[in-house]
């Protein structure tokens, strides 16, 4: 069978889930390992539980033929409930003074850092719960919504703060890149599925921000900022491979930007911020200019420094999956034929070095070598990324996943 074909990609859908199927437990999903097996050495964090919830419910709604062992409709139906209602009443539910915790413990404390980057993703979960009819998922996106809105926004900037402690008091000077573009994802999905351009507005806002850091900076996005939005460049130097908060330009926030920018501009037509077709071509060529290849093997370097000289070499397989995303989407705003050629070269890679044909789903690092590795990434912990990528050539750019799925 050719890598990504459309039967491929039913395939590659059907087996995520089932491998995901296996992250189910009390407080919501867990950490998975390379078996799929839930891992007891790590946290549960809470943008796990919300990409898992978020994945069932994109299951639910493409309603196709279940993998053997894997969850039929039905039992999608039940792990999207079950993961809005943990999300709604679980432990990683702040009852007390409101949002959700970063992540429950091992031996059940939780990490009572309030962060941007999570609470985007239960906006997302909540949004796909709400597309697939899941009982209690229009609450939990009002309160999703209203904390975003009430203590990460931030009107001045137009973009969202970063991270808070537990009682909402102390609010840390850092600001961040990954943040705000899953928060541009989660604004999008709310402005589909409520039908509030607030939200989409509010997308756009954060979009011109972070095209003009990068143009600025020879399309290599400066990831790490200072409480007044001043780029912070040796951030990071000691810690490069750090999973969230790595040292340089991250190759594959390039493209996953890429990606998003051309959402944000069709889902705001005329009123979207000039040139972010432009900025979309620009992030994506320097991304694959700098990461595809460089050292002597396929695949992309997770990092570079200011020159574009890989740092880290390790092949992350998000990156992989928002190389496959990008080429689909800009294939089909720019009719031009080499995104349809990345497009399948990016397939062929991940067939070839990240599907993990014996045990399922996608080795989540490999090394320089295209061995895998778990230098930054242990295990296999969710499949938000890899199901994404194996849903988004069947759908328009937009609405976003779960509107399309539900108005399909």
């Amino acid at each position: 069978m050719i890598p990504g074909s459309p039967q491929y990609r039913v395939e590659q859908r059907a087996d995520l889930l089932r491998f995901g199927s296996g992250s189910v437990t009390e407080g919501g999903f867990g950490y998975l390992d390379d078996a799929g097996t839930l891992d007891p050495r790590e946290p549960m964090p809470l943008y796990v539980v919300c990409r898992m919830t978020h994945v069932f419910s994109l299951g639910f709604l493409a309603d196709e033929a279940p993998a053997e062992g894997g969850p039929d409709r039905s039992e999608l139906a039940r792990l999207a409930e079950h993961g809005v209602r943990e999300l709604t009443q679980g432990p990683l539910h702040d009852a007390r003074s409101g949002g959700w915790f970063a992540a429950i413990q091992p031996d059940g404390s939780p990490d009572s850092a309030k962060a941007a980057y999570a609470h985007a993703f239960v906006v997302l979960a909540a949004t796909s719960a709400v597309a697939a009819g899941v009982p209690g998922a229009q609450r939990l996106l009002d309160m999703a919504l209203d904390v975003m809105e009430s203590r990460f926004w931030d009107e001045a900037t137009g973009t969202v703060v970063e991270q808070w402690d537990s009682g909402w008091t102390s609010l840390d000077d850092y600001r961040g890149v990954n943040a705000n573009m899953h928060t541009v994802e989660a604004f999008l999905a709310a402005g589909d599925v409520t039908g509030d351009t607030t939200w989409h507005t509010r997308a756009g806002r954060i979009a011109q921000r972070i095209v003009g850091l990068a143009r600025d900076n020879e399309w290599r996005i400066p990831e790490h900022l200072d409480s007044q939005w001043r780029p912070m460049l040796e951030y990071n130097r000691d810690q490069p491979a750090d999973p969230f908060r790595p040292y340089g330009a991250t190759v594959g926030h390039g493209m996953e930007w890429s990606r998003l920018l051309v959402a944000v501009h069709e889902s705001l037509g005329k009123d979207a911020p000039e040139g972010l077709v432009e900025a979309a071509i620009a992030l994506n060529d320097r991304a694959i200019a700098d990461g595809w290849a460089v050292d002597g093997a396929d695949g992309f370097v997770y990092t570079t420094d200011w020159n574009g000289t890989p740092v880290v070499r390790a092949r992350m397989h998000w990156v992989a999956a928002e190389a496959i995303c990008t080429a689909a989407v800009l294939h089909r705003v720019t009719g031009e034929s080499r995104y349809a050629e990345d497009l399948q070269r990016w397939w062929d890679y991940v067939d070839a070095y990240l599907v993990d044909h014996d045990l399922g789903s996608w080795h989540h690092e490999l090394d320089a070598a295209n061995r895998p590795a778990s230098e930054t990434w242990s295990g296999k912990p969710d499949v938000y990324h890899a199901y994404q990528a194996a849903l988004v050539e069947d759908l328009p750019t937009t609405p976003s996943f779960a509107t399309a799925l539900a108005a399909r």
